[in-house]
């Protein structure tokens, strides 16, 4: 859904003026976030196993130290890809293109882009909070919601009827993601661990079987 949403943004950048450099601006700056949202997908698979396993073996005080820990590292290492593009506004673009109009928009954009760069850091590690917890079906909703009931929308209104541009766009998509994050940090914040943990425990009494005979009898007491 989440890359579907940037490709939705390009389309919509091409219903606006002088649509030739809103795609290239829009497009340089989803291929970087892109680029960036792989490293924190490797945090949202290590997040979701983590938190699975302690919420099976009944360690919840484990699975809430293990999202302040990575939630923290992660939110650290976006805030250095902000202050990043925020050193390099003004020629961050050039690997990608040397039109100066284009450059000339993307710098424009770098305040909210870097903004964008953090949310994309510590977004996918709630993200695999909530499906190492067991809320797949929550997250579907969350993203359809925020992403294409407010994002785009919003994005498109900004853009296109006020008059916004290519900047109007990128904060009607970054509102959808701050939605998003709120919406999941206020799930994570409110969540009963222990709850939760009893009710894993639960599942595998329920779906695990019963230990094989071998392994029972390797396991010391």
């Amino acid at each position: 859904l989440e890359f579907w949403y940037l490709m939705f943004l390009i389309v919509v950048a091409g219903r606006l003026k002088n649509a030739a450099i809103a795609v290239a601006a829009i497009s340089i700056c989803t291929n970087l976030s892109g680029w960036e949202f792989m490293i924190f997908l490797g945090f949202n698979a290590a997040i979701s196993v983590r938190i699975s396993n302690e919420l099976g073996a009944g360690r919840p005080r484990a699975a809430k130290f293990s999202i302040l820990v990575v939630v923290m590292f992660a939110a650290l290492v976006g805030i250095a890809f902000m202050i990043l593009i925020l050193a390099l506004k003004n020629v961050y673009a050039l690997p990608f293109t040397n039109n100066p109009e284009v450059v000339a928009v993307v710098s424009d954009l770098a305040i909210i882009f870097s903004f964008t760069l953090l949310l994309n850091s510590v977004q996918p590690v709630l993200t695999g909070v909530a499906v190492g917890a067991g809320w797949q079906w929550l997250i579907a909703y969350v993203n359809v919601g925020c992403y294409y009931i407010v994002g785009l929308p919003l994005g498109y209104v900004l853009g296109s009827y006020l008059d916004m541009g290519v900047k109007g766009v990128w904060i009607g998509m970054v509102s959808g993601v701050v939605l998003q994050t709120l919406i999941l940090t206020g799930i994570t914040l409110g969540t009963d661990w222990n709850k939760e943990a009893l009710m894993a425990k639960s599942r595998i009494d329920q779906w695990g079987g019963s230990i094989v005979p071998q392994i029972q009898n390797s396991v010391k007491p």
